[in-house]
């Protein structure tokens, strides 16, 4: 069943329908253009909780709602009160790709902070099913490594970061290279940029320009 929404309804709570209560939104011409690509939005610690209205707090939905203009997506922000599990997190991504008219072979994960290592944690996990993922001031597990090298990666991180140090981003960016020198994995750090800076990231074309160039094969 294709469900859309309206264009006063154009972003929704979706409860009880997956582990993870998450915001969805469709862009009003979304049901004329065919399938979609979705861009899932992974926060960081301070939004965690049961309040999915915390979740436009910075971000994705935040950059949306302050006027910047996205691609022609399904956005996808989902909430966890305990840290990300890249289970439920695909749990949430399957539900939409069921449910919506969206792409599967165009499905991206991004995130910042606790969410920049579950972007690498889901895109680690399920190499297969990610195009293309955007790491934020975030780091991952070194044992990911290997499976990250088949998933496009841009990992960004403020040089200037008390909460979590560049230094994580560079262990896990370097650990891809070791595994394959030649993956499509990018590391950019930020001269100046503090942990709550980087986030204007979400607001300039660059991130999304990068990841809609990917698309996965089926």
């Amino acid at each position: 069943m294709q469900i859309f929404v309206s264009k006063a309804e154009e972003t929704l709570p979706i409860k009880n329908k997956t582990t993870y209560n998450f915001l969805l939104h469709i862009p009003e011409n979304g049901k004329a253009t065919g399938k979609l690509p979705v861009i899932v939005f992974l926060h960081g610690k301070s939004l965690s909780g049961t309040n999915l209205e915390k979740v436009k707090k910075y971000g994705v939905l935040y950059a949306k709602n302050r006027g910047h203009e996205l691609p022609n997506a399904i956005i996808v922000a989902p909430q966890t009160n305990k840290g990300w599990n890249p289970d439920h997190v695909m749990e949430v991504i399957d539900y939409v790709l069921d449910n919506y008219d969206a792409d599967p072979s165009r499905v991206y994960v991004c995130g910042m902070s606790m969410g920049g290592y579950g972007t690498m944690h889901v895109a680690g996990k399920y190499p297969d099913r990610i195009a293309a993922a955007v790491a934020i001031c975030g780091g991952g597990n070194v044992n990911d490594a290997c499976n990250l090298t088949k998933v496009p990666m841009w990992i960004q991180h403020g040089s200037a970061d008390r909460a979590v140090p560049a230094s994580e981003s560079k262990k896990i960016f370097n650990a891809i290279k070791r595994c394959n020198k030649d993956a499509d994995a990018t590391l950019t750090i930020i001269r100046g940029g503090k942990h709550g800076s980087v986030e204007k990231l979400f607001h300039q074309d660059a991130i999304y320009d990068w990841m809609m160039k990917y698309k996965k094969n089926q």
